[in-house]
């Protein structure tokens, strides 16, 4: 494999290291912890701050991810893949991508923060209860995804 190829996967996989490993982090620690909290008011201001400290890092490295994709799948012209069902795990990371890039950049800051802020002061449980949902709903697509594609990479194809 040409050296370029190799230096933008170990990126690619480095990026969906930190950028998944934190949306479980979020998912399974975090969110689970907040809503353990008693006092309620300080629910939403440390849920903030913590997932506010992944968001940056969230944002670069799906940038970095989608980036490095892309550019592997330029590089390799390998486009016909999204044409064939056996290459499903290409399907998956770019709607994965894709969703959490839609989330992240624009529903996040300009429609999710304030739905946010309003629901969680009028019903903090409720509202942590849908957040958590959709956290592992993302979560288990990604894991998913990245299932099919180290088998894919790798030879095994669950479709032919």
């Amino acid at each position: 494999m040409p050296q370029d190829l190799t230096i933008a996967r170990v990126l690619h996989i480095l990026a969906v290291v930190v950028w998944i490993g934190g949306v479980a982090m979020v998912t399974s620690v975090i969110i689970p912890a907040v809503r353990r909290m008693k006092n309620k008011g300080e629910m939403l201001a440390m849920f903030e701050e913590l997932e506010g400290r992944f968001s940056l890092q969230a944002k670069w490295m799906t940038l970095l991810a989608g980036l490095t994709g892309f550019y592997m799948l330029y590089r390799l012209d390998a486009w016909d893949r999204y044409l064939q069902l056996r290459y499903w795990w290409i399907h998956a990371m770019t709607l994965v991508w894709l969703l959490f890039t839609v989330v992240i950049f624009i529903l996040e800051p300009y429609v999710l923060h304030a739905w946010f802020q309003k629901m969680g002061e009028k019903a903090p449980e409720r509202t942590f209860r849908i957040i958590q949902r959709f956290h592992w709903v993302l979560l288990l697509l990604s894991l998913l995804t990245i299932a099919g594609a180290m088998a894919g990479a790798h030879g095994w194809f669950w479709v032919n």
